[in-house]
C-alpha cells in the first residue's frame, strides 16, 4: 500500500510488511471494554477525567503494544539479503521529540473514538475534557522537536523499520510563567502524575562511562576505564500508524547510577555524600537544554547528547547482533540519522564501540560508520552549531577526542592530496577549531558539524533555499571536498495530527468534497483547487473557522482574561521566540496601527486580534525583553477605550503542542515573517495552511516552496530577499536611515525609547533600541514599510469575505507536497535505502 504519490518501491515495500492477524474491530473494542473497566476498578478515586484518561491510556497501550511485538517480529525477519530488504531499519537520534498528547491518536489510529465516548458517557464525563486531563510529553522545544515527532508518525504509516531515540526528560525544557509581563521558567513536571503511554523495558539497560582514563594494552589496543558509570534505562512511546497495524517506537533513555549508595559514608552520617553519585547521574534526565551559560550547564549538556548517543547505539548493535550474529553487515542494514548537531559524537561512540569493544580495524569500522550515519542540518547560523571545548572534551570522554583526532588526521590527509598548498582550507574544515572563533578566546573547541559532515555518507537541509545556501556559506569548503554528498529534503507535517485531529469540522469538508485519501496521501488535496470558487464550500470553510476562533476566544478569556472579538481578524504568530524570527517586527506593527487608530479612531479599521506565543531560552535576555515588550504593549493596547475591538494583542504563555492544536485552526493569519535567510524550513507556515490560513511571509525557507505549491498570489509576500540582505550588509547598512525617513517607524521607536509602555520608564528597553538602531541583525528597520504596506492588503482583502475564503481554500489545495510522509519518502530514496550507498 503506497501512502504517498511519490513513494519509491522501497517505501511500498515497507507499507506491505504489515501484519494481518489482527483482532477484529469486535474483538479490539470487546479487549478495550476489558481493560478499561480493569482499570477503572483499581482506581480509588472513582471515574474521575483523570482516572477515566489513565485508565483509556492504560488499555490502547495494551493494544498498541500488541502491534508492537507484531511489528518487531516482521521488521526482524526482513533478513540480511540487502536485495530482499532494501530498506535498512533506521535510527533517529534527536535531542528532542516533541510529541504531544497521545492519547487522541491512539483513539483515531485504533478506531476506538465512539466506544470511549460511549464509556465515558456512562460515567458523566464527555471525550473532549478527559482529552484535555493528559499532559504533553516534555520531551522537546520547538521545531526541531515537532518535525522528529511527525516522522515517528511517518515512519509508522510508512512502515518504515525504525527506532526513535531520544532523553527521558523530567522537567522538559521548562514551563513558562508570565509575572508582571515576565517570563519565569519552572519545572514542567509532566510525570508527576505517572506516565500512562510508557512502557517501561526493564531488560534493556546499557552502561555509559564519562571520565577516567585511556590503557594501552600489550598488543596496542586502547581501552577506556571512565571514572563515572552511569546506566541508561530504556522507556518506549509506542507512535501508531493510522491506515495499517504497523507502530514506531520511540525509546527514550533514563540515567540511573551504576553503584548504590556509599554505604560506609551513610553509616558515618555523611547521608548527602553517600548518594552524590545518583545526585549527578539522575542530574541527566531533569532539563533539556540546561542553560549553557554556566561551566557545569555546558558540561551537563555535553553529557546528555553522549548519553544519548552511547545508549542508543549499544542497543543498535545489541539488536543488529541478535539478529544476524556478524557486525560486518551492520553498515548495510542500519541507518543512523542524526537531526542537528546534538548527536554528532555519533560516528566517534560508534567507531569506538566497534574498535574497543568488537575488534575491528580501523578501516573496516569507518567504512560501516561512513555507510551508517547521515546528517540534517537546521541552521545557517555558525554561532548555532556547536563546538565544545577540548579540554571539557578530554576530561569527559577522552578515548572519543583520541578517535576525532584520527579522524581528522585522516581527513586533513585527504584535503592536503586534493588540494596540495591550500593551508587555509585545511585550517578552515579541521574538526578542531585552532583558532577561538565565535568569541571563545582563543580556545580550542571540537567542531561537532565538522564531525557529522566527515563522518555521514549524506548531508541535507531542510528546504531548497537553506540546502542551496548551507553549500554556499557554513558548509561551503566542505562541498567543494564533498560535492555529491549534500542534497535537500524539504521537510513536512503529518496530516493526521495537523488537519484530521487538530481540525476535525475542516477535516470533515473537505471529506464530502475530495473524500478521505488525502489523509493518507496529502497530494489528493490538490483537487480542491477548482473547486476554490464554489460559494457553498467557501461558506463552509468559513463557517468552521468562525466556530474554531469562538474555541480560542473563549480559551484567551480563560487564560488571559482579555475579551478578543471573534469577527476580527486572528493574526498569529507562535514559534520560539528568537530575534531572527522577528517578534519584534510584529509588535511594532502593532505600535504603529495602535498609534494610527489613536489619531484616527472613526477610520474603518479591518479589526484585528493579534496572537504571539512562544518560549526563550532561559538566559537569551533580549528574547525575554520581546516578551515583555509584547506584554506591556498589550496592556496599553487592550486597555484603550479609544481603540476596543479595532486592535487586541495577546501573548498566550507556555506554548507547546495541545496549545498550538488549539490556535492554528483558528488563525486567519500566519506571521512567517523571518530575515530572507534565516529559517531553514519552518514547519508551522505548513500548518497554518493546511487548516486554511493565509501567509504573510519573507522569502525564506520553505515559504518559498509553499508560495509556488499555491501560487505567490495566494500569499502575502514582503521584505528584503536573501541577496538583497548580503548586498545590503556588505555595503554598510545603517538602520537610523529607515527610521528617520518613516514617521510611522519613527514614532513607534521614540514610543518604546520614552517610555510611553513602560510607565514612562526610559531605560526598561534601552538595549532593544540601541540594537535596532545601532546593529539591527535581522533587518527589522529595512523590512519595516514593506511588512506595514503589506498589512494593508491582508486588511483590504479580508475585508471581501468571499475573495478571503477562496483564498483559504487555495492555500490547502497546495499543501499536498507539505505531508511528511513525502519527507520520508524521499530520505528513504536517497538516505536510507541500501540502493542509497550505491
Amino acid at each position: 500500500m503506497t501512502v504517498c504519490t511519490t513513494a519509491s518501491p522501497e517505501t511500498a515495500a515497507m507499507n506491505n510488511n504489515t501484519s494481518s492477524s489482527s483482532p477484529a474491530p469486535a474483538e479490539l473494542q470487546a479487549a478495550f471494554q476489558a481493560a478499561l473497566q480493569r482499570e477503572l476498578a483499581q482506581s480509588s478515586e472513582g471515574p474521575t477525567r483523570e482516572a477515566l484518561m489513565r485508565a483509556a491510556a492504560s488499555a490502547c497501550r495494551e493494544l498498541l503494544g500488541q502491534r508492537w511485538a507484531t511489528t518487531q517480529r516482521a521488521d526482524a525477519a526482513r533478513g540480511d539479503d540487502p536485495a530482499k530488504a532494501p530498506v535498512r531499519r533506521v535510527h533517529y537520534l534527536s535531542m528532542e521529540f516533541l510529541m504531544g498528547r497521545a492519547l487522541g491518536n491512539a483513539l483515531a489510529a485504533l478506531g476506538l473514538d465512539a466506544s470511549l465516548r460511549e464509556a465515558f458517557a456512562a460515567e458523566g464525563q464527555n471525550l473532549p475534557d478527559v482529552l484535555e486531563r493528559e499532559s504533553d510529553a516534555a520531551l522537546g522545544n520547538g521545531g526541531l522537536g515537532r518535525l522528529a515527532a511527525c516522522f515517528l508518525d511517518s515512519f509508522a504509516e510508512l512502515g518504515l523499520p525504525s527506532f526513535g531515540y531520544g532523553l527521558r526528560y523530567q522537567y522538559g525544557m521548562f514551563a513558562q510563567r508570565i509575572q508582571d509581563g515576565r517570563q519565569v521558567e519552572v519545572p514542567d513536571d509532566w510525570l508527576r502524575l505517572g506516565q500512562p503511554w510508557e512502557l517501561p523495558r526493564p531488560d534493556v539497560r546499557y552502561p555509559v562511562g564519562f571520565g577516567g582514563r585511556v590503557e594501552v594494552d600489550a598488543d596496542g589496543s586502547r581501552r577506556w576505564v571512565p571514572a563515572e558509570r552511569l546506566v541508561a534505562q530504556a522507556f518506549d512511546f509506542i507512535v501508531p500508524a493510522h491506515h495499517s497495524e504497523r507502530v514506531s517506537t520511540l525509546r527514550q533513555w533514563h540515567a540511573t547510577a551504576e553503584a548504590p549508595i556509599d554505604f560506609n559514608a551513610f553509616c558515618r552520617g555523611a547521608h548527602p555524600q553517600a548518594a552524590k553519585h545518583r545526585v549527578s547521574a539522575d542530574a541527566l534526565n531533569w532539563v533539556l537544554y540546561p542553560d549553557d551559560s554556566t561551566d557545569p550547564g555546558r558540561e551537563l549538556r555535553l553529557k546528555q547528547e553522549a548519553f544519548l548517543v552511547s545508549a542508543s547505539l549499544q542497543d543498535l548493535i545489541h539488536r543488529h547482533l541478535r539478529e544476524f550474529r556478524s557486525l560486518h553487515s551492520l553498515g548495510k542494514l542500519n541507518a543512523i540519522h542524526l537531526n542537528d548537531t546534538h548527536p554528532a559524537l555519533a560516528p566517534a561512540e560508534l567507531m569506538r564501540l566497534l574498535l574497543d569493544e568488537h575488534g575491528m580495524g580501523w578501516d573496516e569500522a569507518w567504512a560501516i560508520t561512513r555507510q551508517a550515519v547521515s546528517y540534517t542540518n537546521h541552521t545557517l547560523m555558525p554561532e548555532a552549531l556547536e563546538t565544545w571545548p577540548l579540554q571539557m572534551f578530554e576530561a569527559l570522554l577522552p578515548r572519543h577526542l583520541e578517535i576525532i583526532f584520527e579522524i581528522n588526521h585522516r581527513f586533513l590527509e585527504q584535503v592536503r592530496a586534493q588540494f596540495p598548498g591550500d593551508e587555509a582550507l585545511l585550517a578552515r574544515v579541521s574538526l578542531i577549531d585552532e583558532g577561538g572563533h565565535h568569541g571563545h578566546g582563543g580556545e580550542r573547541r571540537v567542531r561537532m558539524a565538522a564531525l557529522a559532515i566527515v563522518a555521514s555518507h549524506r548531508v541535507n537541509g531542510v528546504a531548497a533555499l537553506h540546502s542551496e545556501l548551507m553549500v554556499q556559506t557554513i558548509f561551503a569548503d566542505y562541498a567543494k571536498i564533498f560535492p555529491g554528498r549534500f542534497h535537500n529534503v524539504t521537510n513536512g507535517v503529518t496530516p493526521r495530527r495537523w488537519l484530521q485531529q487538530c481540525n476535525p469540522a475542516l477535516s470533515s469538508v473537505i471529506d464530502e468534497r475530495i473524500g478521505k485519501t488525502w489523509r493518507q496521501d496529502l497530494s489528493q488535496l490538490s483537487k480542491l483547487k477548482p473547486l476554490a470558487g464554489d460559494t457553498a464550500l467557501i461558506q463552509q470553510f468559513r463557517s468552521v473557522k468562525r466556530a474554531n476562533k469562538e474555541r480560542l476566544a473563549e480559551l484567551i478569556r480563560r487564560e488571559t482574561g482579555i475579551a478578543v472579538n471573534p469577527d476580527s481578524l486572528f493574526d498569529v504568530q507562535i514559534k520560539r521566540i528568537h530575534e531572527y524570527k522577528r517578534q519584534l517586527l510584529n509588535i511594532l506593527h502593532v505600535i504603529a496601527r495602535y498609534q494610527a487608530i489613536v489619531a484616527n479612531p472613526n477610520a474603518d479599521w479591518t479589526p484585528r486580534t493579534v496572537v504571539i506565543a512562544g518560549k526563550a531560552a532561559s538566559a537569551y535576555q533580549m528574547a525575554k525583553s520581546i516578551i515583555r515588550l509584547a506584554h506591556d504593549v498589550g496592556r496599553i493596547v487592550n486597555s484603550d477605550a479609544r481603540v476596543g475591538d479595532k486592535l487586541k494583542l495577546v501573548f498566550m504563555p507556555n506554548y507547546g503542542v495541545s496549545l498550538a492544536e488549539m490556535i492554528i485552526p483558528a488563525a486567519d493569519l500566519s506571521e512567517q515573517i523571518s530575515t530572507a535567510g534565516t529559517e531553514a524550513s519552518g514547519t508551522g507556515n505548513m500548518k497554518f495552511s493546511l487548516n486554511g490560513a493565509l501567509t504573510i511571509g519573507t522569502w525564506d525557507g520553505a515559504n518559498i516552496e509553499m508560495a509556488e505549491a499555491m501560487g505567490t498570489e495566494n500569499m502575502f509576500v514582503f521584505g528584503l530577499k536573501t541577496e538583497d540582505v548580503a548586498k545590503m550588509k556588505a555595503l554598510g547598512y545603517d538602520p537610523r536611515l529607515y527610521v528617520e525617513e518613516n514617521r510611522a517607524l519613527k514614532n513607534v521607536i521614540d514610543a518604546i525609547a520614552g517610555g510611553a509602555f513602560s510607565g514612562g520608564d526610559a531605560s526598561r528597553y534601552r538595549q532593544l533600541v540601541d540594537a535596532l538602531l545601532g546593529r539591527d541583525t535581522y533587518m527589522l528597520m529595512a523590512d519595516f514599510a514593506d511588512y506595514a504596506a503589506t498589512q494593508s492588503k491582508v486588511d483590504a482583502l479580508y475585508k471581501d469575505a468571499r475573495a478571503w475564503g477562496e483564498r483559504a481554500v487555495l492555500n490547502v489545495a497546495g499543501m499536498g507536497w507539505f505531508s511528511s510522509d513525502r519527507t520520508i519518502a524521499e530520505y528513504v530514496e536517497r538516505v536510507w535505502s541500501v540502493k542509497s550507498l550505491g
